[in-house]
């Protein structure tokens, strides 16, 4: 079975149609998404809309629970962290519809499924925390403690936004799929992964594309909150997480 997963699109449909189409290359059988669909992205209700009419698992990040959990503290939560993205977020929610919020709700925090006797976890951030962070180069003992008595032989996650991939003592493999529509790496480019499961063996390849990244950038700097510009000069050339 060939499927595709992808996640933290923060509502650049530019980058997301740009992966779609370097989807159709190969014989995708399943696609998979792991959240945070809308945050602090230059289209994000239009984002919500289309990924609501796709035959997709698709379930909530951490931003995407944000929204729809939306009150003071969350806000002040992610002000005093990062005051630019509480912004985008407390505009987000005056943009995104009633409905669309309902969905991001009703979404799971994770997902299982089964291909050739392997079991498939889906998780945002971790199994425990969705927004827990999965970077490469992290320390075995960290990452053998975040998946220890994990009943998956395959973990799929996102929310950093960094690809990268392990293999724990336990013969778990963990897999970060980087990010469709804001990369936090030297390269701008759109991420998701392909992967395929053919007689109990699973190789995976993360997929760079590029996309209009201008395009996205000049709408984001428009949106009406402050600091907006600075979150699209980050589609061009990230330089930190979080602003």
């Amino acid at each position: 079975m060939k499927f595709a997963v992808l996640s933290d699109i923060h509502g650049n449909m530019f980058a997301l149609r740009a992966v779609l189409e370097d989807m159709k290359q190969f014989d995708i059988e399943r696609v998979f998404c792991l959240g945070d669909l809308a945050m602090a992205g230059p289209e994000p209700d239009k984002t919500v809309d289309f990924v609501k009419t796709q035959d997709w698992t698709v379930i909530q990040g951490n931003t995407d629970e944000m929204i729809a959990y939306f009150n003071d503290d969350i806000y002040e939560s992610v002000k005093s962290g990062a005051p630019i993205m509480a912004n985008a977020l407390e505009q987000d929610v005056k943009e995104i519809s009633s409905e669309n919020k309902q969905y991001l709700k009703n979404l799971p925090i994770n997902k299982t499924f089964e291909v050739d006797e392997l079991k498939i976890l889906l998780v945002h951030g971790s199994p425990r925390r969705n927004n827990e962070n999965i970077f490469p180069n992290m320390d075995m003992d960290v990452i053998e403690d975040i998946f220890t008595d994990v009943d998956a032989d395959i973990i799929f996650c996102g929310h950093t936004h960094i690809p990268c991939g392990y293999q724990t003592r336990s013969k778990i493999t963990v897999v970060n799929d980087g990010s469709v529509g804001r990369p936090f790496t030297e390269n701008p480019q759109a991420c998701y992964v392909v992967a395929d499961i053919t007689n109990g063996k699973l190789e995976i390849e993360h997929r760079m594309v590029d996309y209009d990244k201008e395009s996205a950038k000049n709408i984001l700097q428009k949106r009406n909150f402050a600091g907006a510009e600075k979150l699209a000069e980050m589609l061009i050339n990230p330089e930190t997480r979080h602003l």
